[in-house]
């Protein structure tokens, strides 16, 4: 199974809809896609399609969660493990902050 993305402009939204799985060799792909949108666009990731993601993936989605993009219809168990991967680079970026304080 591969990853497929359909593009939608909507009003001032550009709506990807993934499906398949996001693995580690897509990432790079997926930024250089959401980076390339005018910046005067809201970008969504509707992940309803998406079955499967491996930790890049993940780390890859809340890392573009925290930089404004939203996600959308995301399954629980993806929307568990970005939590928890939000909170390790939070505690990751506190620890370092702390070690700099220091």
């Amino acid at each position: 199974m591969t990853l497929r993305i359909h593009r939608l402009v909507e009003r001032m939204s550009v709506i990807f809809t993934l499906s398949g799985r996001i693995q580690a060799d897509q990432v790079p792909a997926l930024q250089a896609l959401l980076s390339s949108e005018s910046l005067d666009l809201e970008i969504v990731l509707d992940l309803s399609h998406i079955k499967l993601v491996d930790r890049d993936a993940v780390q890859f989605l809340a890392s573009s969660e925290a930089a404004g993009t939203e996600l959308r219809n995301c399954s629980a168990y993806i929307r568990e493990w970005i939590t928890q991967e939000t909170n390790a680079m939070q505690r990751k970026e506190t620890g370092n902050a702390a070690g700099l304080a220091g």
